[in-house]
């Protein structure tokens, strides 16, 4: 376990080196820990790949404070026997309006669309962490052959539903928002809702698989 000092009021804790299966249980078991049992100090806890964010109230708690106390949860949090796992099932219709990047995608590999759907619906992603807007987790690992960059410019809104990949990474956008991502295509269930408990479908630890559908299963799923 590493420490950094964020800033006056933060401080973040490196639990690994390398983004994989090891170093995040160990993330979300100390992040779990922090939140059944927060110290008082505590204001808020950001999960990522191989770390966490912690922000701190200064007039209770210093950094050689914080750390001290971090360090005793990290211990028992390793003793903590790992949460039962969730699968998800994310139907997706790929390509076309839905997936502007699909054929994009494809051409930059040397494969066909149907290939790139293919590999990316053949894997089990594990959910990381959870940020950027809420219910938008960051799923890995995408497999090699399809890895591919952001994009460039990023568009100016990218609609709700929309299943994206960048580097090694996938996700679902909760919402309509900007984003950079590459859209390989859509699904019409709703991934984040307000009045809905939990909120959003996906949650730390989760682990999920994209089914392909077609667009008369997408507007029938989108009915219900």
């Amino acid at each position: 376990m590493k420490f950094r000092a964020a800033s006056d009021q933060a401080i973040l804790i490196y639990l690994g080196e390398e983004i994989g299966q090891a170093a995040h249980e160990r993330v979300a078991k100390l992040c779990r820990l922090l939140q059944q049992e927060p110290p008082r100090w505590i204001r808020n806890v950001q999960p990522a790949y191989c770390s966490l964010l912690v922000n701190f109230d200064v007039s209770l708690a210093d950094h050689l404070q914080v750390e001290e106390t971090i360090l005793i949860y990290e211990q028992r949090a390793e003793k903590h026997p790992a949460p039962k796992i969730t699968r998800i099932e994310i139907p997706v219709c790929y390509g076309g309006e839905f997936g502007p990047d699909l054929d994009e995608v494809a051409a930059a590999h040397g494969l066909k669309p149907a290939q790139v759907i293919e590999l990316h619906s053949s894997k089990t992603y594990h959910a990381y962490f959870l940020g950027f807007a809420p219910g938008f987790a960051y799923l890995g690992d995408l497999p090699a052959a399809i890895a591919t960059p952001r994009l460039s410019s990023p568009r100016k809104k990218v609609p709700a539903g929309s299943v994206a990949i960048a580097e090694r990474q996938t996700a679902v956008y909760p919402m309509a928002t900007p984003g950079g991502w590459r859209l390989l295509g859509r699904t019409p269930l709703q991934v984040f809702r307000a009045d809905r408990k939990p909120m959003g479908l996906i949650s730390i630890g989760d682990l999920v698989r994209f089914r392909p559908i077609t667009r008369r299963e997408f507007g029938e799923l989108e009915q219900r």
